[in-house]
């Protein structure tokens, strides 16, 4: 299944000390580092977010997200996500975290609903978990929990 983002922005709410704006180069450009790395990029604001971006009580009041997250009606987006960084366009989201009776992370499964994972047990469920996966991702994700607890699994997210 291909990745789909559902614009909640939990992947961006703590990226505030990851990525940095450096300072102000255009209107609607940025110098930006991604601090672990190092990396310098320039960010520009895309075209259809420019009012977002503009106010910044959002993001005033939640300092730890990454400075170019916005809301946007029911969604938290990227005001960048055309020139975001290489790092934040490989990212692929995790949606629920499968754990073993000891509470050690066996699996995950990401956005695009598949898992990853070593565990042959936990494989082998997955596989009829596929088999009643629809093209509807919204009924897929309703179903991967209860279908894992009924099995032993304890998911988290």
């Amino acid at each position: 299944m291909t990745f789909t983002c559902r614009q909640c922005g939990s992947c961006c709410m703590f990226l505030g000390d990851y990525i940095v704006i450096e300072q102000q180069i255009g209107p609607e450009e940025y110098l930006a580092c991604c601090v672990s790395t190092g990396t310098q990029f320039t960010a520009v604001i895309d075209q259809d977010k420019r009012e977002i971006f503009s106010d910044c009580s959002w993001i005033d009041n939640n300092p730890t997200a990454c400075p170019f997250l916005r809301p946007l009606k029911d969604c938290i987006v990227c005001t960048i996500h055309t020139t975001s960084p290489h790092q934040c366009k490989a990212y692929r989201c995790v949606l629920l975290r499968i754990l073993s009776e000891d509470g050690t992370v066996i699996g995950k499964v990401t956005g695009s609903l598949a898992l990853h994972t070593d565990d042959s047990g936990l494989k082998a469920a997955w596989a009829d978990i596929e088999r009643l996966i629809s093209q509807n991702s919204e009924e897929a994700e309703r179903q991967i929990r209860p279908f894992l607890e009924e099995r032993g699994y304890r998911c988290v997210g």
